[in-house]
């Protein structure tokens, strides 16, 4: 047997995505998964995502990390499976779909980018070294300086099983900023655990958490990852952050099948 699949990245965070509408993919294989994911032996990315029916939206999201698992929210991996999902001829400009923690509205704007909806915010732990925020993934942000020879792995790697994170630990986000509204980042994904080129749940949460810090005062942040630029866009309120956006390119890079 073999599956048809599509291969999308979003600044870099590359996705395997397939259409199981019929519900045919082995779902609950997490070594298979984990076998297409991997760069050297499959096809090679930091996760992979199914589009399959939903009784209440377009369609549903099922996204697996690289390690096979089914896990979170992706950002820009919900970003990409609205574009597969245009591709595929289920939507047009804009979708309501369904993920593992709810309803997510999107649209597809004039010049092809894609602004994901996220799920209103609340609750952020903030210290004197880092703030911790779930924008539909768990996430510590944490400023650095020199944040192109800081040793993300190392540091990532060590922050992500933490207390209090425990076994299911957090990503891990190292921030620097450039000016009044523009914010670089490096990633730790669990799930990957390495660095990504870019996390789109991770730059929501430090537009957010630099906000929330008073860094900023912009509700429009720009953040450069190193896979390119993502915009966050939000708006706060008396208890916490609504209407916040997610905006950035989701490209189209090859497609194939595989055996399975």
């Amino acid at each position: 047997m073999q599956f048809d699949f599509h291969k999308y990245q979003g600044t870099g965070n590359d996705f395997i995505m397939v259409d199981d509408r019929t519900l045919n993919f082995p779902t609950s294989d997490a070594a298979f998964v984990h076998h297409c994911c991997d760069r050297s032996f499959g096809i090679g990315a930091d996760g992979l995502i199914l589009i399959q029916p939903s009784e209440s939206s377009d369609f549903k999201m099922i996204y697996f990390n690289a390690d096979g698992r089914q896990s979170t929210l992706c950002g820009n991996g919900a970003r990409c499976t609205v574009a597969f999902a245009a591709r595929l001829g289920i939507i047009e400009k804009s979708t309501t779909f369904e993920a593992i923690d709810g309803l997510h509205s999107a649209m597809i704007r004039d010049d092809q980018s894609i602004a994901l909806r996220m799920h209103d915010l609340s609750a952020i732990h903030q210290s004197d070294a880092y703030s911790f925020l779930d924008t539909g993934s768990p996430h510590h942000v944490e400023l650095v300086h020199d944040l192109a020879d800081f040793p993300v792995v190392e540091k990532g790697r060590e922050i992500r099983q933490a207390s209090p994170y425990g076994e299911a630990g957090s990503n891990v986000n190292f921030v620097e900023q450039i000016d009044a509204t523009t914010f670089a980042l490096r990633t730790y994904e669990r799930g990957v655990e390495d660095e990504t080129l870019s996390c789109g749940t991770g730059a929501t949460a430090v537009a957010i958490a630099m906000h929330h810090r008073g860094l900023t005062t912009a509700t429009t942040l720009s953040l450069q990852v190193r896979g390119g630029v993502l915009t966050v866009r939000f708006v706060p309120s008396e208890s916490g952050y609504r209407e916040i956006d997610l905006c950035g390119p989701a490209q189209f890079v090859f497609s194939g099948t595989y055996p399975c």
